[in-house]
């Protein structure tokens, strides 16, 4: 069974077609220092049978008890609720795509402008799209959004980002031609918002940060003056904390996967994004907007996509070109059921469980929380000898910890990063305790 349905014939007729003799020479116009970066895999050709063996195979070799997951970074182990399954398991949502006709698509815009209300509500904002593809991309165009309104070539960036965001980030701002400056990091893991640079077309920061500390935005949009405030936010603890909109943010994005949908190996994800009204011509995505039909009744219909397939390409906000509908369906019915109430009872269990944790292993010899800064439900932990060793026995004994060398890239030697959910009992917790005391 073949992978790439063209022959080597069919590509030769291709080049020829455009006047190239080699795939070197089709792609000379990348230049080579980009090139030399990827390397063919040499992955022999089998069969559908043989693979399906062989990664049967590899998956053997995982562990196969279920492990106590504490990991975090942006991806979390949260409950969710069985309605969830069963909605949008419904056909109609599963094969509904994009809602070019308003008159036979009336579900997929409502469900859409639910998705968009409910997000303004959680964040403060004016205004939301109806999702774009993850957190990473969500951040990256907001900047490129801040720029097309400022125009002034630079961004200021907090240094405490998760790595995947500030990986894309860096690709987006290196292909945009636009500069950025790293903003350093307080004692207490909060940002050194008194070291922000003039000119700056915005300041893009994070909260909770990628030490799990909560970052204080009061104040820092006066700081900033016309420079654009864009944050990224757990949306969860918006449950339990003041959402950025209160603090003057202009843009505000996130990752939406803590709400209702599983972690998935990393994906798929979904992009959150708010902003205010007066910058609706500069947001990415698609918005859908509430009207009323000739009778008088309620309907919904596209109310802006100011993407590359409906305008002028150099008019367009965004190369994106789709929504994560499905997965904007899935917050929306997790929000709904849970309620505001439900809410803020799941972001007080996170709080609580992950303070408890942290609370009992700062009592332990030779442990010590990395920053002081309030933190929701995830921190580091400076530990005594090998974080590498010490990772090795939480491994052993079923817990799954994120490998202590992502930590040593960001500057922390020694440490390891918990993230606590409300899924987690005082027990899990508890036997974790009581590995760290003996690995010490």
């Amino acid at each position: 069974m073949r992978y790439i349905p063209s022959t080597s014939a069919d590509r030769r007729e291709m080049m020829a077609a455009i006047g190239v003799d080699t795939i070197e020479e089709l792609f000379s116009d990348i230049p080579a220092s980009v090139r030399d970066r990827f390397q063919p895999v040499g992955l022999p050709a089998r069969s559908e049978m043989d693979v399906a063996s062989m990664l049967s195979g590899m998956a053997d070799r995982n562990n196969p008890g279920e492990a106590v997951c504490m990991l975090g970074g942006g991806i979390y182990d949260h409950y969710i609720p069985r309605v969830i399954g069963h909605l949008v398991s419904r056909s109609e949502f599963l094969t509904a795509y994009t809602p070019y006709q308003p008159e036979i698509s009336q579900g997929t815009l409502t469900a859409m402008f639910e998705f968009q209300t409910l997000v303004c509500e959680l964040t403060g904002m004016e205004i939301a799209n109806a999702s774009m593809y993850d957190g990473a991309t969500a951040l990256a165009e907001a900047v490129l959004m801040a720029e097309r309104i400022r125009n002034k070539g630079t961004i200021a960036v907090a240094r405490s980002l998760f790595a995947p965001l500030r990986r894309v980030l860096d690709t987006y701002c290196w292909a945009a031609d636009i500069k950025i400056v790293e903003i350093g990091n307080l004692p207490d893991g909060m940002s050194d918002v008194q070291d922000i640079p003039e000119d700056i077309s915005a300041l893009v920061i994070q909260t909770p940060n990628a030490w799990g500390v909560i970052e204080s935005l009061g104040g820092i949009k006066d700081r900033i003056g016309e420079a654009l405030l864009v944050v990224s936010c757990h949306p969860l603890s918006l449950g339990l904390l003041q959402p950025p909109g209160a603090f003057g943010a202009d843009i505000v994005v996130g990752e939406g996967q803590s709400l209702g949908l599983p972690m998935g190996y990393g994906g798929p994800l979904l992009g959150l994004f708010s902003t205010r009204e007066a910058f609706l011509r500069q947001m990415p995505g698609r918005v859908s907007g509430r009207t009323v039909d000739v009778d008088g009744k309620t309907g919904y219909a596209m109310a802006a996509q100011t993407r590359e397939q409906h305008i002028r390409r150099q008019r367009a906000t965004s190369n994106i070109c789709t929504n994560s509908a499905l997965c904007a369906l899935t917050a929306t019915i997790y929000l709904a059921s849970v309620g505001s109430a439900g809410l803020n009872q799941v972001a007080q269990l996170n709080f609580a469980k992950a303070h408890y944790l942290a609370e009992a292993i700062a009592k332990l010899d030779g442990y010590e929380l990395a920053f002081s800064g309030a933190f929701f439900n995830e921190f580091v932990v400076n530990v005594p000898g090998d974080a590498v060793a010490i990772h090795d026995r939480l491994t052993a004994a079923g817990f799954a910890v994120e490998a202590p060398h992502q930590l040593r890239a960001r500057g922390l030697d020694n440490a390891l990063r918990f993230a606590v959910t409300e899924k987690r009992t005082k027990a899990e917790l508890d036997r974790l305790i009581g590995v760290l005391e003996a690995a010490r």
